[in-house]
């Protein structure tokens, strides 16, 4: 019989009955043994608990256990305790494999839970294994094979028969910015430190790929020709074009051989991550370099692009950029033509494309010129319509009165608009018969309406040449029916300057007033003396046909006849002794002047 003690705590315990262990086996599932009660303990008994491996189980120690059943997420097994014990199903690399009745080996973690189940675990009990071979297993520098666990800070927990950690530099040639992606993964990996005392392991899967990378990037550098073509995968983007994985080695695929049309960004032609045709265009082995090229996969649309758009020819195409002197058209992909801002209306004042065109518009065009080896095409819009300055000079023959609104205005002339986008100019020089013109706002203002004559038309260079003094009788050609020498007229001060005052006179006809004509005596400023818009009475005393222009004298305008006699008189005499030939009563008039001074 056993020992009060002993009893009291297999009572407590609830260890069961050992009579059915007596044909069962201490083994079996305590919900089996737990059915009979307690029985009167007999020496049999005692030897069969002598026997039981109960009193020899401890935590940390690693023991056989049985497979009693297999579930979802975990695996019930019995190491001949009290009750059974779960593994999470997470800790056997395949729970697929495992049958019922079969033995493994656990690792007793703590002999009961709260309640009463022992802790068991099969990954610890394959690590505290491995860990006394480590060394011979996996020494550093080796590699190892290994199934990514979790997701720690910094990193990842890698088991290769043991937990080793990865960090998460050391995951690829480019750090991932999602680590879940691993978690339940299957790599090779490179044992890159081993701390026995810490019972640590820092693991590279990044060192291995590249070694890998170096030994085909040799194969490839050897291999690799220009002209070839060649799988890629898109690898990275950037604005001047795309990095491109040849498996060995990056090639760069610049922007300007992706396509043989206009494109802004790489992106428009390839995606990250895609796998692309590419033709070798340069290799160069000692810097390890390789230009990469897409367009030249497919045929130069360049090359027979005179047979296909003759000039004359019409074509359609679609708006693909928009600059301050015209628009790209796109007429077949990879080839695009330029109609200038000059080239898109007979009529129409276009100061910029986008009064008249924009992006994405499908519009027809004219092929004006080819320059194919600097892949230039010309085209022209307003070329799909009659020109109407080829009826320009029926419409306005030379001679034909016209009439117009001044549409605007330079220094030397002035801008008449004969019709929507038929314009005529007005220069400074045919405004006005008697009138010195310096600026066309002199005569005219934006917005008048004016009447002029056809003078010249030039279809070829779109001008026509109208004049304002066409419309009336040259003066000058009978100026003497209007004035003579020695006449005394009336007019009105219309401009001053440093060296007289211009008067208007009748008809329109202006004259100068030297600053010597002004007075008798001395004058330095002639604005002290003469305002614009004041009325002067003066002597003619020059008619020059050449310069158009009368020459006044406002001094000896009260000449009296005996006074202009004498001062003739005087100056004639003067001349004949001076050998000189006299020329007019201005010339007199001055010479008296600088006499008397």
């Amino acid at each position: 019989m056993l020992p009060p003690t002993r009893l009291v705590s297999l009572t407590i315990n609830q260890s069961a009955s050992f009579y059915d262990g007596v044909t069962t086996g201490l083994t079996a599932p305590w919900s089996k043994r737990r059915r009979s009660g307690f029985p009167h303990m007999s020496s049999v008994m005692q030897d069969l608990l002598a026997q039981s491996s109960f009193d020899k189980l401890k935590e940390g120690a690693i023991v056989p256990g049985v497979i009693t059943e297999i579930r979802q997420n975990e695996v019930v097994v019995d190491i001949g305790g009290k009750s059974e014990g779960v593994i999470p199903a997470h800790e056997f690399l395949d729970i697929g494999e495992l049958q019922i009745g079969s033995t493994i080996e656990v690792l007793v973690e703590k002999l009961e839970d709260k309640s009463g189940a022992p802790v068991l675990s099969f990954d610890l009990a394959e690590q505290k294994k491995n860990w006394d071979n480590i060394l011979t297993k996996f020494p550093e520098g080796s590699v190892a094979a290994g199934r990514v666990k979790a997701k720690v800070k910094g990193g990842l927990i890698i088991s290769i028969g043991v937990d080793a950690f990865m960090p998460a530099s050391h995951i690829d040639i480019q750090p991932p910015k999602n680590l879940d992606q691993y978690v339940g993964q299957t790599y090779d990996f490179k044992v890159l430190k081993i701390n026995l005392e810490r019972r640590n392991i820092v693991l590279s899967r990044r060192e291995l790929i590249e070694e890998q990378r170096t030994s085909k990037r040799r194969n490839l550098l050897d291999s690799i020709q220009p002209g070839q073509v060649r799988k890629g995968i898109v690898k990275n983007i950037t604005d001047f074009g795309a990095f491109i994985d040849l498996d060995g080695m990056d090639g760069l695929l610049h922007i300007t051989d992706m396509s043989w049309g206009r494109i802004s960004h790489p992106s428009e032609m390839v995606k990250q991550g895609e796998e692309i045709q590419v033709m070798i265009i340069e290799v160069n082995r000692e810097k390890e370099r390789v230009s990469l090229g897409l367009k030249q996969t497919t045929k130069n649309p360049w090359d027979e692009i005179d047979r296909k758009f003759p000039v004359g020819a019409k074509v359609h195409g679609k708006v693909v950029n928009l600059v301050p002197y015209g628009a790209f058209i796109e007429i077949e992909p990879g080839v695009e033509g330029l109609v200038h801002i000059t080239e898109m209306s007979w009529t129409k004042r276009i100061t910029k494309p986008s009064e008249l065109l924009k992006v994405g518009q499908e519009l027809d065009a004219v092929v004006l010129g080819i320059q194919k080896d600097e892949q230039k095409i010309s085209l022209g819009l307003r070329q799909l319509e009659p020109n109407p300055w080829d009826m320009v000079r029926h419409n306005y023959p030379i001679g034909a009165r016209v009439r117009g609104k001044v549409r605007n205005m330079t220094t030397y002339g002035a801008f008449i608009e004969l019709e929507e986008g038929i314009d005529g100019m007005v220069h400074v020089s045919d405004m006005s018969w008697t009138r010195k013109v310096n600026h066309p706002s002199e005569v005219l203002k934006k917005g008048d309406e004016v009447d002029a004559i056809v003078l010249d038309v030039d279809s070829s260079q779109q001008r026509i040449s109208l004049g304002m003094k066409q419309l009336a009788v040259d003066p000058w050609t009978d100026i003497d029916a209007f004035f003579k020498i020695g006449d005394v007229v009336q007019g009105t001060v219309t401009k001053i300057t440093s060296f007289g005052a211009f008067v208007e006179l009748k008809d329109g006809i202006d004259g100068l007033v030297h600053i010597s004509q002004i007075s008798e005596e001395r004058i330095d400023k002639i604005k002290d003396v003469l305002k614009p818009a004041q009325v002067v009475s003066a002597r003619v005393i020059k008619i020059d046909r050449e310069e158009r222009r009368l020459g006044l004298s406002i001094k000896a305008a009260n000449y009296s006849s005996e006074q202009l006699a004498a001062e003739t008189s005087a100056y004639e005499q003067l001349n004949r002794s001076a050998g000189n030939d006299m020329m007019n009563l201005g010339d007199i008039l001055d010479a008296a002047s600088d006499k008397k001074e």
